[in-house]
């Protein structure tokens, strides 16, 4: 790939995962992020009670995320062969970590509203 684009992106996450899936997943991230945005709107300043209860998801998160990636791909840890191979595996840990961390916030945010200060 001498000229990575985002079509080119695109066409090998649609090859990796599936068209209808990866679609899905892209659709769900856009729904959680807007969830979000609109929790933050909302509630007008961060809760870090919430915030500090979300991070305890991250680690979840991350392990769910890379062994999402290992099923799909039909790949196993065995198979990591170099420095880029374990870059890419710590960075979907990170992003299934962070994503984790928005879902649980935003989850518990429209659950229980937003929190009274007294």
């Amino acid at each position: 790939m001498e000229n990575p684009t985002i079509g080119n992106f695109i066409a090998v996450f649609e090859e990796m995962f599936g068209r209808g899936l990866f679609w899905a997943l892209v659709a769900l991230a856009v729904i959680i992020t807007l969830a979000y945005l609109y929790v933050l709107i909302r509630d007008r300043a961060v809760s870090w009670r919430k915030f500090l209860l979300a991070q305890l998801a991250m680690p979840v998160g991350a392990v769910a995320a890379v062994w999402f990636v290992l099923v799909i791909t039909k790949s196993r840890l065995a198979d990591i062969g170099g420095p880029i191979d374990v870059i890419i595996v710590l960075g979907i840990g990170a992003l299934g970590a962070v994503g984790a961390a928005i879902l649980v916030y935003t989850a518990q945010s429209l659950i229980k509203g937003p929190e009274r200060v007294q």
